[in-house]
């Protein structure tokens, strides 16, 4: 059976731990992150563009985890630019 072209898999999670990074999101905030890096493209960049911290705690993406309130609005929104085709940096999955 084949898989859609879109799907959840193709992003990571990454969660902040008790020592927010100093370069990376000041915020206690969820980011999302493309699973397969792009040639050409940032490999240390979440999907709002921010740094990603120094050693990031990695999660499964899944339906669920797009509710929680500590998502950040700039990577959910790219998420469903790229879900609908409109965003130019798409992610292969």
């Amino acid at each position: 059976m084949p898989r859609p072209v879109w799907s959840l898999y193709a992003y990571q999670l990454i969660e902040p731990d008790e020592q927010l990074d100093l370069f990376a999101c000041r915020e206690v905030r969820l980011h999302l992150v493309a699973r397969q890096l792009r040639l050409g493209g940032h490999a240390d960049r979440t999907l709002c563009g921010g740094l990603l911290p120094a050693q990031p705690r990695w999660r499964a993406l899944d339906n669920l985890m797009l509710r929680d309130r500590r998502l950040c609005p700039d990577c959910l929104a790219t998420l469903h630019a790229q879900r609908q085709g409109l965003c130019s940096n798409w992610v292969d999955a």
